[in-house]
């Protein structure tokens, strides 16, 4: 007798499981699609009283953004600024890590604990302090000023996660090290760092992003010369009204860059956000 194969039974609940994961990422998703839809919108069609789901699509936006209002110029403040502030976050991170995590000193353990408190300030309550503090220096309207705050923005995160990454690594690696004659440096650099690289490349990611993205203090600390792609944007809020399409294509153009960034490091940053974590 030829056996008949056993019907697989429908596990409905795996299926109701993904159809909620998929109907979240398409409300996470739709005000990016809204976002691309309108930087392709003339302004006829954006102005529109009833919505415009069917148009012609016209790059217009992108033209005059990119190719006009000095975008060149922009985009050369913001990259200096986020790659300088990456750099000098993550070396400044990892040497701070190394000491909480190796060095025995007074309250070690609850500064290290509590790096992240600081990080919980918002950046609204910061602006007016330091627009003085940076006016007393004489940098607040260079790219020198905008570099620093967003290197102290950055470093709580960046320290509480490479501190997490150092913990896990054992002491031992480093005392063979010390044994055949590494000194510090070259312990931190030729052993640590290469186990750290996930660490390096989530903690990279989030400080890239923030001295990308951030909008208020870049605005208060720039002049029309440092100003970044953020601020940018508001050259397009005019007397005639606001120009939502070439705001729609600044947005656009923003995304990219963080976006490439993080598919890029995607294997990293997995492997960061599960192992960093700090065990006690």
């Amino acid at each position: 007798m030829i056996k008949q194969k056993p019907e697989r039974k429908i596990k409905w609940g795996s299926i109701a499981y993904f159809a909620v994961l998929v109907f979240l990422a398409l409300i996470a998703l739709f005000p990016i699609y809204m976002m691309l839809q309108t930087s392709f919108k003339a302004q006829v069609d954006i102005m529109s009283s009833e919505p415009t789901w069917v148009f012609t699509p016209t790059t217009d936006n992108y033209e005059v953004v990119i190719f006009g209002q000095k975008f060149d110029r922009y985009l050369t403040n913001s990259v200096i600024v986020g790659l300088t502030t990456t750099f000098l976050t993550l070396f400044t991170a990892g040497l701070a890590s190394y000491a909480l995590a190796r060095l025995q000193f007074p309250g070690r353990g609850l500064l290290a604990h509590s790096t992240l408190l600081i990080r919980m300030v918002p950046t609204a309550v910061l602006a007016v302090p330091v627009f003085a503090l940076w006016q007393n220096w004489g940098i607040e309207d260079g790219r020198l000023g905008l570099i620093l705050f967003y290197t102290a923005l950055g470093l709580p995160f960046a320290i509480w996660l490479l501190f997490g990454f150092i913990k896990q690594i054992p002491i031992e690696l480093e005392e063979a090290a010390i044994i055949d004659g590494c000194n510090a440096v070259q312990i931190f650099f030729q052993i640590l760092f290469p186990l750290m690289r996930a660490g390096y490349a989530v903690a990279a990611i989030f400080t890239f992003r923030i001295a990308w993205n951030e909008f208020l203090l870049a605005l208060i600390l720039t002049n029309r010369y440092t100003r970044t792609l953020p601020v940018a944007t508001t050259l397009y809020l005019t007397d005639e009204g606001v120009q939502w399409g070439r705001i729609m294509a600044m947005g656009t153009l923003l995304v990219i860059p963080p976006l490439l960034l993080t598919f890029a490091s995607a294997r990293q940053v997995i492997q960061g956000m599960t192992a960093g974590a700090v065990k006690g």
